[in-house]
C-alpha cells in the first residue's frame, strides 16, 4: 500500500453502506497527507499506472484478451474532465479506448440503452473509459421523467447482468462515483464565467440541474444500493479536492492492475538470433 494511506483505497473508498448525505465531499477518506504530500504521491504513483497499463497493452498486443474498464460517473464540475486529462493522460494513448456519453442520438434511442454502450467497450489489452455511462439510463432519465418508471426500474437488474457478463469476458470494471459539493460546483461554474478559456465548458442547463440536486442524490443511492456488486463494487470519491480525486482514481487503476498479475510478454522470436542479424546489418 502506498505511504499516507491509513487504508487502501479500494477499502476505504468502497460504497458499501454509504449514504451520500451524509458523504463529507470536502473529506479524503483513507488519506492521512496534504494537498503538498498528495500530489507528490500521485506524481509517484502515476508513474506505477503507466507502467502497468503499459503491460496490458503489451499483452493484448500479444493475444491476452483482458480488459480494464473505469466508468466515471459525478454531478457536473464533478472533475470527470479533469480524471480524464490528469490520470488517464498519463499512460500510452494507444491503450486507452475513451467513450463520452452525451444525450443519445436518435439512432441510440431506436435501440437498447445498452447498444451504444456495447459499441464502446475496450478492445484487448485496452484501458476502458466511460466519461458517463450507462447509468445515466438511470439516473438522470430517472431525475426528469424522460421514459416511465416500469421502463428504468427494470434496468439495475439488466446492468447488474451485463456487468456480470462483461467480468466472465474479462474486463476487470472499477466503477468511480465522483460527489462535489454544491458551494463547491458553485464556485466550480462562476469559474468558467470568470474565465473566457473556460466559456466552452459552462452550459446554461447545469445551473438549471442544481435545482434537481436531492433527486440526484437519491437516484445516486439507489444505483450505489442496487449495482454496487462483488464483481464489479462502486467506489465512492468526495470531489471538492481535485488532487485527491484524482490521486484515488489512480490508486483504484493500479490495484486493478495489479490484480491481473501482468507481467511483460515473452518475445515471440529467437533473441539471439536477431541480435546476430542486427548485427550484420
Amino acid at each position: 500500500m502506498a505511504k499516507k494511506w491509513s487504508l487502501p483505497p479500494n477499502q476505504a473508498l468502497r460504497a458499501d453502506g454509504l449514504r451520500i448525505t451524509e458523504l463529507d465531499a470536502a473529506g479524503t477518506p483513507g488519506f492521512k497527507g496534504d494537498k503538498k504530500q498528495g500530489q507528490g504521491l500521485l506524481a509517484e504513483r502515476t508513474t506505477v499506472l503507466s507502467d502497468l497499463q503499459e503491460r496490458l497493452y503489451a499483452n493484448g498486443r500479444s493475444g491476452d484478451t483482458r480488459s480494464v474498464l473505469l466508468v466515471l460517473q459525478g454531478m457536473d464540475t464533478a472533475g470527470k474532465g479533469g480524471i480524464v486529462r490528469h490520470v488517464i493522460g498519463s499512460v500510452d494513448p494507444q491503450g486507452v479506448d475513451h467513450a463520452s456519453f452525451g444525450v443519445p442520438t436518435e439512432e441510440e434511442k431506436s435501440n437498447h440503452f445498452l447498444w451504444r454502450i456495447r459499441k464502446a467497450l475496450p478492445r484487448a489489452g485496452q484501458l476502458g473509459v466511460f466519461d458517463r455511462s450507462h447509468y445515466e439510463d438511470v439516473l438522470v432519465v430517472r431525475v426528469h421523467n424522460l421514459v416511465p418508471p416500469e421502463v428504468w426500474e427494470p434496468r439495475y437488474d439488466e446492468i447488474n447482468a451485463f456487468e456480470r457478463e462483461l467480468v466472465d469476458q474479462g474486463t476487470t470494471l472499477v466503477k468511480v462515483a465522483m460527489f462535489v459539493s454544491l458551494d463547491e460546483q458553485k464556485k466550480r461554474l462562476r469559474e468558467r464565467l470568470d474565465r473566457p478559456d473556460k466559456y466552452w465548458k459552462f452550459n446554461p442547463a447545469d445551473i438549471d440541474e442544481r435545482g434537481y440536486w436531492p433527486a440526484y442524490q437519491e437516484a445516486y443511492q439507489v444505483v450505489l444500493d442496487r449495482t454496487s456488486t462483488d464483481y464489479a463494487p462502486w467506489h465512492v470519491i468526495p470531489a471538492d479536492h481535485k488532487w485527491f480525486a484524482r490521486l484515488a482514481v489512480t490508486e483504484l487503476l493500479i490495484d486493478a492492475l495489479e490484480g491481473l498479475k501482468l507481467d511483460w510478454p515473452p518475445a515471440q522470436f529467437d533473441v539471439e538470433e536477431q541480435r546476430r542479424r542486427l548485427a550484420l546489418a
